[in-house]
């Protein structure tokens, strides 16, 4: 199979290759940094002109795991919208695109840093959410066991590629952005690397989700380098 499975503070997760998380004993499936209306937000703020399919391609591939996973549970990690203004100008059609995903459902929204909350959407709004051993919020904090969170948009360098990948160690565990159009932070960076333990795993995403030291030298090997 294309996916990896690992255990976390006594839960049996898998982690997607396309950046998505199951928990399939809870029917649960966690998406973290949708960001969606980045290209529009970007267009409003300086100019930049993308190409404007960030939000049909993002809740594509959205719906195509809810409906590979078949979640009864689907917990957005914070920044969905890439600010609220990126929200209210979302097309009716999105809207429905949404709705229709959250049907049948329990749908739970984290509040993000760009996004305080979408509160004219149906679901659970909520700054964050436990469930059994594990806490599920945007930001990762200095001290909480069983943490799973998003925020920082992961990303590890292998060679000559770089991407997107899940940070995990024995207490928390860092999502990678799921929204088209979302940049990265590479996993060198001081603010990860403060995060993460030394034996800290990164979980590739792509064609298949692939796990390999967090911590690789420029050759793309492991790295003796300690974390906190």
């Amino acid at each position: 199979m294309n996916t990896y499975a690992f255990s976390f503070a006594g839960a049996a997760l898998v982690a997607r290759p396309s950046g998505a998380l199951h928990w399939p004993e809870a029917g649960l499936l966690c998406v973290s940094d949708l960001h969606l209306g980045k290209s529009a937000r970007q267009a409003r703020r300086n100019g930049a002109q993308l190409p404007p399919y960030d939000v049909e391609d993002t809740l594509s591939r959205l719906e195509a795991e809810v409906e590979a996973t078949g979640a009864t549970t689907v917990i957005c990690l914070g920044d969905s919208f890439d600010d609220l203004q990126a929200f209210e100008a979302l097309p009716e059609a999105a809207l429905d695109w949404i709705t229709r995903l959250q049907a049948g459902r329990r749908w739970i929204w984290i509040e993000g840093n760009h996004d305080p909350g979408p509160v004219a959407l149906a679901g659970d709004h909520l700054a964050q959410f436990r469930l059994e051993g594990l806490t599920f919020r945007h930001i990762a904090s200095d001290d909480a066991p069983g943490e799973v969170s998003g925020h920082y948009h992961p990303k590890l360098r292998l060679r000559a590629a770089s991407r997107a990948c899940f940070l995990v160690d024995a207490t928390r565990l860092i999502l990678p952005a799921f929204g088209t159009y979302t940049g990265g932070l590479r996993c060198d960076d001081p603010a990860l690397d403060r995060l993460m333990a030394p034996n800290a795993l990164a979980i590739l995403t792509g064609a298949r989700a692939l796990a390999v030291p967090m911590r690789q030298n420029r050759s793309g090997r492991a790295s003796s380098r300690r974390g906190r």
